[in-house]
């Protein structure tokens, strides 16, 4: 990826173990902290590893990328999925329905579903951020319970509201701000996602897990004079 940055694979699909070992590398490369790694980015089945030329130039007789290797491999290779890493775990609210969830009736009929039928099946799962992508602060959340499962609109729409909770295909998430999308629009949360002169900017992390909790519209807006 350039001539600084290496694009680490495990595979080409949407799947929970196979983002899990994503993870498990991510910490054990955090947790090495090995000299002039500048980043260390989790996506679904990749992780990107951006890296100071000259620092691991000068290591050993090989170029930097083969120093590079001959770092991270030992690591790789000791890396488990199943081991316990440090991860938090957020109740996010969400007003769902109205204005605030324009596609949360035709989902339901689509789903062959009661408006709070919908409402319950979207909060019941343990959700898991596997990357932040698309915009700043964007999560990409896995769990998604199948009988949600469809395809994006037909129509994206030129701007959703920042706090947006949406649903495309197997996955839903959080729109950080307002931004064009063809996701279908369940609800919305009161949280802000991202904040550059918040520390960190991004409220929620990869590994993170997320639950979300249905509130009503006055709820939502008491919580957003107080939000994070």
């Amino acid at each position: 990826m350039g001539e600084s940055a290496v694009l680490l694979r495990w595979g080409q699909t949407l799947d929970a173990a196979l983002n899990a070992t994503v993870h498990a590398a991510a910490h054990a490369l955090r947790r090495a902290a090995l000299p002039g790694i500048e980043d260390i980015a989790p996506a679904y089945a990749s992780l990107l590893l951006r890296f100071d030329l000259d620092v691991w130039s000068a290591r050993g007789t090989r170029d930097a990328f083969g120093a590079l290797h001959e770092a991270v491999d030992p690591l790789l290779a000791a890396t488990s999925a199943s081991a316990t890493l440090p991860s938090r775990e957020l109740c996010v609210p969400v007003c769902y329905g109205g204005e605030h969830g324009p596609d949360l009736a035709e989902v339901a009929r689509r789903a062959k579903l009661s408006q709070q039928a919908l409402i319950a099946l979207h909060c019941a799962p343990l959700y898991r951020v596997a990357m932040l992508g698309f915009a700043p602060g964007f999560p990409y959340l896995l769990g998604l319970d199948a009988a949600l499962q469809m395809p994006r609109r037909a129509q994206p729409r030129v701007s959703v509201p920042a706090g947006s909770v949406a649903i495309g295909g197997a996955q839903t998430g959080i729109y950080p701000g307002a931004l064009p999308g063809g996701w279908h629009l369940l609800g919305r949360t009161p949280w802000r996602l991202f904040d550059a002169a918040r520390e960190p900017a991004c409220l929620l992390q990869p590994g993170d897990g997320v639950r979300f909790t249905s509130i009503s519209a006055e709820e939502f807006s008491a919580s957003a004079r107080d939000r994070p």
